[in-house]
């Protein structure tokens, strides 16, 4: 389906994975949909198919709307660094094989990079995203045409079994993957591809209910996110004529309406819907930093944006960074300021 998986990588890939004993799956810091959805899914086609011993270890916590997949994937397999980093490295030092999934290299998953890189294992890495680290990897399936993380493992495993009968594939291998594909693109909204569409066809020929997986991503928020998005969207929504959108989220905010993590998820992409906003910016107060989550329309570059003036990267119309204090800005009054210089400065090298 994609460039990237060849006979001759899925042959290697199915070797590596016929000798696996003990593997850890990983994935980058603050999981989100594809994150959770693809690395889930490769632990429970290792553990059910492979019968390897598979752990997924994660940086820190993922959403609670997730928690779904890995409760259908791969129960009893999750280790947080964050909770117990002991345990993490421990296992990361015995396993024979590292797989990382929805990330560009292991410089994303944080407190276990450095055990990761010494660790004496075959580490294979499955991703989509740009520039990907491919010196710290034995095999690496890169492919940044293609929707999501999830979507490349689909068909990775599909090329694996020798046939294009997604039935054949577990079906909460399959729930994992089409969720962590939805909320990539999402809900098929942007970056999408005809192999995305041919993937979900093949899904729901599988059986998948297509409408179960939506409900559970989608309709099970906490009355608190729907208000803190009324809030932002009154209160906090900035436009400048340079056709940026953006919305700062102060630290008193996000504990005053109780806001976990994920609950902010897809609130950068409203702004888009207004014809004159060609990028959009949503900044959270962090310790010591703010997250940045960008957008933007086809013909202005998230990905150059991120990349330029907010540490970070992704894709081209959607990517994150950081902005730190005091090495960005001296303190957190200066965000607005900041992010209303640089996009100007932004659009007039553009045009």
């Amino acid at each position: 389906m994609t460039g990237t998986i060849t006979d001759d990588k899925t042959r290697k890939l199915g070797k590596m994975l016929e000798d696996a004993r003990r593997v850890a799956v990983v994935t980058h810091t603050r999981p989100d949909g594809d994150a959770i959805g693809s690395s889930s899914a490769m632990a429970c086609w290792l553990s059910g198919t492979c019968g390897s011993e598979v752990r997924l270890l994660l940086p820190n916590a993922m959403p609670d709307f997730l928690g779904f997949i890995t409760e259908e994937c791969c129960p009893g397999l999750v280790m947080r660094y964050d909770r117990e980093p002991d345990e993490v490295l421990r296992w990361i030092a015995s396993c024979d094989t590292v797989i990382c999934l929805d990330a560009s290299g292991f410089n994303r998953v944080e407190g276990m990079q450095e055990a990761l890189r010494a660790a004496d294992a075959r580490k294979i890495l499955i991703d989509h995203h740009l520039d990907p680290h491919s010196e710290d990897f034995d095999l690496v399936f890169s492919e940044t045409s293609i929707s999501s993380a999830s979507e490349l493992l689909f068909w990775i495993l599909l090329s694996m079994t020798g046939t294009d009968d997604a039935g054949r594939l577990p079906m909460p291998v399959l729930r994992a993957l089409l969720a962590g594909m939805t909320t990539d693109t999402n809900n098929f909204a942007n970056s999408v591809f005809p192999g995305t569409f041919e993937m979900a066809s093949k899904m729901l020929e599988a059986g998948v209910d297509r409408d179960g997986v939506l409900s559970a991503l989608y309709d099970r928020c906490r009355e608190n996110r729907l208000r803190m998005t009324g809030h932002l969207l009154k209160d906090k929504l900035r436009i400048l004529s340079n056709g940026t959108a953006y919305i700062v989220v102060r630290a008193e905010e996000l504990a005053e309406y109780d806001i976990r993590e994920g609950e902010l998820e897809g609130i950068v992409n409203i702004p888009l819907t207004l014809e004159k906003v060609r990028l959009s910016i949503l900044m959270r107060e962090d310790s010591g930093f703010f997250r940045a989550s960008l957008r933007s329309k086809r013909g202005t570059s998230a990905f150059s944006l991120a990349e330029r003036y907010f540490n970070g990267g992704g894709h081209e119309q959607a990517s994150g960074g950081r902005l730190y204090i005091p090495a960005d800005i001296e303190d957190a009054s200066q965000v607005e300021a900041y992010v209303e210089r640089v996009t100007d400065v932004f659009f007039a090298s553009e045009n």
